[in-house]
Order: structure tokens, then sequence, then C-alpha cells
């Protein structure tokens, strides 16, 4: 009965929308097995890691922890594991990070507890249990099925499904739980922070199989028509991939937007019903990190900007080793036309280094030219 229960469960876990990164040390595995065991499982799991050994805990965090085995070390993770989820998952996908770190039975006898640390961090919910295990009272397996069965059922948790099978605690083992939850001006401030990498909502009803983003970057102060024709005439370019708008909160030269600031401008995407993301990146090689794959919509006054040494600390040889990185990642920039100093440059203009020419692809100017900008609507409407 309980295999039966388990495997039902697994296959709601699957039917969810969430998709999910895992990263797991020191025990829980027999749940790694369950989950990929059952058909669908590529619907839930984005990528699993297991950091068994010091280093690769280390190479994970980035740093040496304090303890490898505590409830800090598996927020870390299920933070770390979030952040990840969201750079893998499908576009408006809700999205999962699992931290688990064990000290459980071994073939030696153990000085302190049997425990294990357990987080969830899904967009508004951090849930975190530490559990000590009753010493001596199972074998490595028996913990190990233990443990497991907790993770399954808190993964069920964070993807709002029912779970009916028990996990085998017993009285005597000690589970100290607690959660947090997040409403969107927390979330916010996370990604202002820092803390998380991007925020996306998902307006639109365009649904694509492609992983692939077509990205219009911009302040959008205000959205305007100029901007969704621009990523219309751009995703017919592209032919494959998700349309969608990008907001930095963080700019390069300029104080961070405010909250009010970001969710009125979101509040513009939503009243269209078209997708935006806000992210914490002002430079497009590190949104090339965070969205690999992309193409990146940009204007001609962009592309001259992002090949001019001068950004690069005055390197030749800098800007080609940073936009060669973007190159790696799969991302490419579509550009259209603009009006720099007073005429209207195109791609062809300029000189574009060969080694980085198949990164650029140009909109010609008869598929899409406006010469106003949200500079010249502001001050029209005495913003």
């Amino acid at each position: 009965m309980t295999d039966a229960c388990i495997r039902a469960v697994v296959e709601s876990i699957h039917s969810s929308p969430t998709q999910a990164v895992l990263y797991l040390s020191g025990g829980a595995s027999l749940a790694l097995g369950l989950l990929m065991s059952v058909p669908g499982a590529s619907n839930t799991v984005l990528e699993a890691v297991v950091p068994y050994s010091r280093m690769s805990m280390i190479q994970l965090l980035a740093k040496i922890p304090s303890q490898y085995c505590s409830q800090q070390t598996s927020d870390e993770m299920a933070l770390l594991a979030y952040n990840r989820a969201l750079k893998l998952s499908s576009p408006g996908s809700p999205v999962l990070g699992v931290g688990f770190t064990g000290s459980l039975a071994t073939s030696r006898p153990k000085l302190g507890d049997h425990r294990f640390h357990l987080s969830t961090r899904t967009s508004d919910r951090h849930w975190a249990s530490t559990v000590t295990l009753s010493k001596g009272l199972r074998s490595r397996d028996q913990e190990e099925k233990v443990s497991s069965y907790f993770l399954l059922k808190a993964i069920a948790s964070a993807c709002k499904v029912s779970s009916t099978f028990d996990s085998e605690l017993t009285e005597s083992d000690v589970n100290d739980e607690c959660e947090r939850f997040f409403d969107e001006d927390q979330e916010l401030e996370q990604l202002i922070n820092g803390q998380i990498s991007f925020k996306v909502y998902p307006f639109s009803s365009d649904k694509s199989n492609s992983d692939r983003k077509i990205i219009l970057s911009g302040s959008f102060n205000p959205l305007h028509d100029g901007h969704l024709k621009l990523l219309e005439v751009a995703t017919s370019i592209c032919g494959d991939g998700y349309p969608c708008f990008e907001l930095s909160a963080i700019n390069a030269d300029k104080p961070p937007l405010s909250i009010p600031q970001i969710k009125e401008r979101v509040m513009q995407f939503e009243k269209i019903g078209k997708t935006v993301i806000i992210s914490n990146q002002p430079y497009f090689y590190k949104k090339a990190e965070l969205f690999p794959g992309s193409a990146f919509v940009i204007g001609a006054d962009t592309a001259v900007r992002l090949i001019n040494p001068k950004y690069y600390d005055g390197s030749y040889n800098r800007m080609i080793e940073t936009l060669s990185g973007c190159k790696r990642t799969g991302c490419i920039f579509i550009v259209a036309g603009r009006n720099v100093d007073g005429s209207f440059k195109v791609l062809e203009d300029y000189d574009i280094p060969e080694v980085l020419k198949d990164m650029f692809v140009p909109i010609p100017a008869e598929r899409f030219r406006m010469d106003i900008s949200s500079t010249e609507i502001r001050k029209s409407r005495g913003m």
C-alpha cells in the first residue's frame, strides 16, 4: 500500500507545473530514485546534484561552510537551487529549490546526533526542518528511507500536492520545522539585494515549446507601441522562442528602482497581457549568464556601445573576451535601427569585429523603424 501511495504522490508531483532543482548531501538519495523512476520526471526535475565531498560542497556554496550538516547550509543550498531552477525552467513555470544535508548512521558509531536538515524555497515560501532521529533505532538503510520519505512529502507540499503516505518518524524522533511566506514586496526586496536572480511575471497567454527566450530589455518608462512592435518583428525573425520583456531593477549609472517604481512599470505589462522579467543585472554579459541561449533585442545605439572598448576599461581585448563569453552561452543580439546623433543608423553602419559578427542579426529598416523614444514620450506628456 505504501509503495502505491508513494507512486501516486510522485505522479501528482510530476503532473503539477512546478519545476525543481535538488541539492542533496548525506542522505535522501532514495527520494531522487523514486522521483526519477516514475514517468514524467522530466516535467519536474530540472537538475539534481549530490555535493557529497567537502570540496564539492565548498564549490557549490562558493565558501567553506561553518558546518557542513546544518540548517544554515541546507537553507543556502535551497536558495542556490531556487536560483538555478529560475535559470533552467520554462518561462513562467513555478520553480522549487530543495536543499538537504544529513548526518545519518554510518559503518562506525557517531558521537553526535543522527539528523538531517531540509529546506525548500519557492517564490513566496521558505520552509525548513531539522529532524533528529532516535540514535540506534534504525539501520542506515532505514534512516535513508525515513529521510527520503520526509523529503518527498516536503516536495509534494511545495508543489501543492497532498501526500497520504507516512514518513515513518516515531514519537522519539524530533522534528523542528518553521516556514516563512513572502509577499511581492519582500520578493522584490530580495531581488534588489541580490538574494534571488530574477522574477517572472507570466502575464502572456502565448505558449512556446522552446526554452529559448527572445528578450527586449529596457526601462519601459513608459512602455509604448514601438517596444511591442519591435519584439513582434524580432520574434518573427528568430522563428522560435518565447518573447518577453526584461526590466533591470539595478542600473549601471543610476540608483536602483524602488519597489513602487517596479510595480508601476509591471502594471503596464499586466494590462496588455505581456510577460515581463524583473532582473538585477544591468549588463548584457551578466544577462547572458542569467538567460543562456537567449536572443536579446537591442537598438543600433546599444550595439555600438557593446563593441566600444571604452566600456571595457579602454581594452579592445577585454571587449572581445567579454562578448565571446556571451557567445559561448548561445546568446545572440537582434539589432534594430535607431536614431543616433540625429541620423538613423542600422547595424550595417558599424564595424562589428569578425569574431563576433555571427552574434549580431540585423532587423531590416523596412520591417521596423520607429524614431520616437520613451524620453520623447515622457517630454510630450510633461513627465
